[in-house]
């Protein structure tokens, strides 16, 4: 997929404000700090279109992106260990899932995972309630640039062996690096196939 033009479109704290256009969205979601604003900007082949921060947590809003005009690319606010207010934390949760449990225009889920780490509870926790809740989702596996190939298959094969303890059979996933721009093809491969199986089922 060819990225011709990604426009910010609005931000806001309220699911029932979010753009009506019946356009397919798809959401990107993570851990504070795991490089989702980086990650936005090398797909989109913009430097600035998300802002990023050295300071977890910085996305607080339901961010939509206008891509090629015809879907939304959702940036969330991240969970996990952002440095805000106990009240501001619950805040965020229920905005997470009031979007993922009302938005009907949603169709994927990219749920980020830094690869230098060991599967963490938090993103397995929040994996687990996209599956109880029949949210279709991927993984992205972001920072594949500080990892020599071995590293890299060693610990997706420790997330894909923790995720077979429950389910059967792991969700789709990629290996990307806001830096040298690794799996940004596969990733817009994969809206891009989702794309055209809702317009094929639109004609039908």
């Amino acid at each position: 997929m060819l990225i011709k033009t990604a426009e910010f479109v609005m931000s806001n704290s309220d699911v029932a404000k979010c753009p009506k256009d019946q356009l397919p969205e798809y959401a990107f979601i993570g851990r504070s700090n795991v490089g989702k604003s980086s990650l936005i900007n090398m797909l989109t082949n913009h430097k600035n279109l998300a802002k990023t921060s050295g300071r977890p947590g910085k996305t607080q809003l339901i961010n939509h992106f206008l891509i090629n005009k015809n879907w939304f690319l959702v940036d969330l606010p991240g969970y996990g260990y952002a440095k805000v207010s106990k009240s501001a934390k619950k805040k965020f949760q229920k905005l997470i899932t009031d979007y993922f449990e009302k938005r009907q225009q949603l169709v994927n889920a990219f749920v980020l995972v830094d690869i230098r780490h060991e599967p963490q509870k938090i993103d397995l926790e929040f994996m687990e309630y996209l599956g109880v809740s029949e949210i279709p989702f991927s993984i992205i596996f972001t920072k594949a640039d500080k990892l020599k190939p071995k590293a890299i298959e060693r610990n997706v094969k420790a997330y894909t062996d923790e995720l077979l303890k429950t389910w059967e059979e792991t969700p789709a996933y990629f290996i990307t690096s806001s830096t040298s721009s690794a799996g940004r093809d596969e990733v817009l491969q994969s809206i891009d196939d989702i794309n055209k199986e809702i317009n094929s089922l639109k004609q039908n």
